[in-house]
């Protein structure tokens, strides 16, 4: 089975949250799929992660590119997307995957302050419980540090 990993952002924005974990994600040998929830978030995404940080380098592509089999982090809308044989899915912005059979986890960010994601956040976690994968909720303390707290 899949570990779900559901992430509460509730004093940073996915833009501050998103690259330190692929980094970790990379940092272990993952390949990863950043699944978002339409073309303008995965474009400016794309975008941000170039960017993010003077001193380091995240390399990464779109599947508008039609380069995704090379990418180590692969920006995609499509919720099937496997193009870089990832072992690490992450779903942003309330996007919903076709499946997580296959990964070794999956994580969700979500915005503690948008109503929809939380409320897609809940939905995805009595779905993922159901399906028998290792589900834990994160949250963000006041000092942005994450918490485990199920």
């Amino acid at each position: 089975m899949t570990e779900v990993l559901f992430y509460h952002l509730t004093e940073s924005r996915l833009e501050q949250a998103l690259p330190e974990l692929l980094e970790r994600s990379l940092a272990r040998g993952w390949r990863v799929v950043v699944q978002c929830s339409s073309e303008e978030r995965r474009d400016a995404l794309d975008n941000h992660l170039w960017t993010y940080r003077e001193d380091s380098f995240l390399p990464h592509g779109s599947d508008a590119e039609g380069s995704g089999a090379l990418q180590p982090v692969l920006l995609t809308v499509d919720p099937a997307s496997r193009a870089n044989d990832p072992h690490v899915r992450f779903l942003v912005d309330g996007a919903v995957p076709r499946t997580l059979e296959g990964y070794v986890r999956a994580v969700y960010l979500f915005d503690g302050h948008d109503m929809e994601q939380l409320d897609t956040a809940r939905a995805r976690w009595k779905v993922e419980k159901a399906a028998g994968h290792a589900v834990t909720y994160w949250q963000q303390t006041d000092e942005g540090r994450w918490v485990k707290k199920a």
